[in-house]
């Protein structure tokens, strides 16, 4: 919640969406969406869903969310052959549909290149340095949560920060190269049991951050909806924009840890609170640029989460010596089973 209220402080101190003319989103069609009020009851009652397919095709990313739970809830209830087929079915299909994300992704930059000859030759030149300027406020929003958050926390909590930064540099280097997190993944989980984690946390601590403490994606997505309200000529006050923040809090848990995923949570809470979707087509210019930070501050904040853990549990290694034999008894403990039978 904190990286929400940094990304909306800094994207009503820089403004980067002012001067942004939208093919189909004017300033007079801007008023005539800020008129469309969202309050916090209409937001509850609008988010269960009269039917699951009925949300997948309208885009309503929140019912989709609140299925998700109670669905989730459901199943853990369920026991025996059914409980195993739905789970089996569940991961299939991810599997599948990663599979693809990636054809698609294959393909975007074309689409990327499509979009931003479509967004200069409506808006203009002009529209690049508006990109530039939401590029610029969301890596100086990043850079200063980096340095005014995650640094005072892990200095209060006695964490070595120089060993911390040479164990996470080459995951976060992984990260940013490629936008996905899912790629660093190994080589993050690697490196933190080599700093002193415990095996049990990092397994544990990693694969749940990255569907729920999404650090970058979270500020992303406050600058961008923010940005496309300022480029419709939307006037959102206050109340709208803390609502929408509580939105995208519930909306962004559980993100896919791959490129350009959050653009499917973007899209819709725009459509949630009456925005056009045709800013999406706009920050896809420049989401490769975006994603490639966000992506890396997920991974940074999720190892510093690992290592916090392993702090408040008394389990973390101070010295790398230990670590390293640490590491080599968890190894020879897990192999001794095998080699017993």
């Amino acid at each position: 919640m904190l990286l929400l209220l940094v990304g909306l402080l800094a994207v009503n101190i820089a403004r980067p969406g002012r001067g942004v003319n939208l093919s189909s989103a004017t300033v007079e069609s801007g008023a005539e969406l800020a008129r469309t009020e969202t309050s916090f009851g209409k937001l509850i009652e609008h988010m269960v869903p009269q039917s699951f397919f009925d949300a997948a095709a309208k885009n309503e990313v929140l019912q989709i969310v609140f299925f998700s739970i109670i669905f989730a809830v459901a199943l853990s209830q369920v026991h025996g052959p059914a409980r195993r087929f739905t789970l089996l079915c569940c991961e299939s299909l991810t599997e599948v549909m990663f599979k693809f994300t990636g054809i698609v992704m294959k393909f975007a930059p074309l689409g990327i290149g499509g979009a931003i000859a479509t967004t200069v030759g409506k808006s203009g030149l002009g529209v690049l340095a508006n990109l530039g300027a939401l590029v610029l406020t969301l890596y100086v929003s990043l850079i200063a949560f980096t340095l005014l958050v995650l640094l005072p926390i892990a200095i209060t909590f006695k964490v070595p920060v120089r060993r911390f930064v040479l164990a996470v540099k080459e995951p976060f280097l992984v990260a940013f190269s490629t936008a996905s997190s899912e790629a660093a993944l190994p080589l993050a989980l690697r490196n933190l049991e080599r700093l002193g984690v415990p095996r049990r946390i990092v397994s544990f601590v990693l694969p749940t951050g990255y569907s729920f403490n999404m650090d970058g994606t979270a500020l992303y997505l406050t600058l961008a909806s923010v940005f496309v309200a300022q480029a419709a000529g939307i006037d959102m006050p206050l109340s709208q924009q803390l609502l929408m923040l509580f939105t995208l809090m519930l909306t962004s848990k559980g993100v896919a840890a791959v490129p350009r995923a959050s653009l499917v949570i973007l899209s819709g809470t725009l459509v949630q609170f009456g925005l056009p979707l045709q800013g999406v087509a706009v920050i896809l210019g420049v989401d490769a640029v975006m994603d490639m930070a966000r992506t890396s501050l997920n991974l940074v904040g999720n190892c510093l989460a690992a290592v916090l853990m392993a702090r408040w549990d008394g389990s973390f290694v101070l010295s790398p010596d230990e670590a390293q034999n640490r590491s080599a008894f968890a190894g020879s403990a897990l192999r001794q089973p095998l080699a017993d039978g």
